[in-house]
């Protein structure tokens, strides 16, 4: 397709909107807790949480997590790149990202997205509960909104392993989605981490307990 000038125009006119409001600062996060299971079998759904904190004393314009698995990106946040030769589409799924996660637990006032308030959080019927809303136009990308200095967020993606294998996987922390505003640890360096999960192919072993009941190990 051929654009003309004046869509060229348009185009750039837009990001640059979209940009102008971004601040350039660095913007204090802590990590409060990171959780994802080091060893998992295959079809056993879990939850890769994240809590993260304003450590500053100005609002982050728009608290964002990137997601990936391996050494580069792939078309997800929870894909690798197969080096098979004559793939249609080299990416391949590790874990399945359940239908409407993220999701976020937080009691930050006028967030964008819809997140639960903590006294009402219930893991138990998390899935019923709306989507963090927090899709991008980066597909590996989720951004959560404002967050006001102080407050907290837990963000969760709840997945399901479908590739047996060792595999890293990585999250970024940003204070938006422009680069502009940047998410930076006490020591002003990037807000980042990583899990090596081993998912396993084998069953369960069951055992019985002395009450009667079927333990799974």
């Amino acid at each position: 397709m051929l654009l003309t000038g004046a869509t060229l125009a348009a185009c750039g006119e837009e990001a640059q909107r979209q940009d102008a409001d971004e601040p350039e600062a660095d913007f204090p996060v802590a990590v409060e807790a990171a959780r994802f299971p080091t060893q998992q079998r295959l079809a056993d759904t879990q939850d890769l949480v994240l809590e993260l904190a304003n450590a500053g004393d100005e609002e982050i314009p728009d608290l964002a997590v990137t997601i990936w698995t391996g050494d580069e990106k792939g078309s997800g946040p929870f894909h690798v790149r197969s080096e098979q030769r004559d793939l249609a589409d080299p990416n391949r799924p590790v874990w399945i990202l359940e239908h409407g996660y993220p999701k976020c637990v937080s009691d930050a006032p006028g967030l964008a997205p819809p997140c639960i308030e903590s006294d009402l959080f219930d893991p138990k019927t998390l899935d019923e509960v709306s989507s963090a809303g927090a899709e991008t136009a980066a597909t590996d990308t989720f951004a959560f909104g404002p967050l006001p200095p102080g407050e907290t967020l837990r963000a969760i993606w709840r997945v399901t392993p479908v590739e047996p294998g060792t595999y890293s996987v990585h999250y970024e922390v940003a204070a938006g989605l422009h680069g502009k505003a940047r998410a930076v640890t006490p020591d002003g360096g990037p807000v980042e981490g990583e899990f090596v999960v081993t998912i396993s192919d084998k069953p369960p072993r069951a055992r019985v307990t002395e009450s009667g009941k079927v333990e799974l190990d």
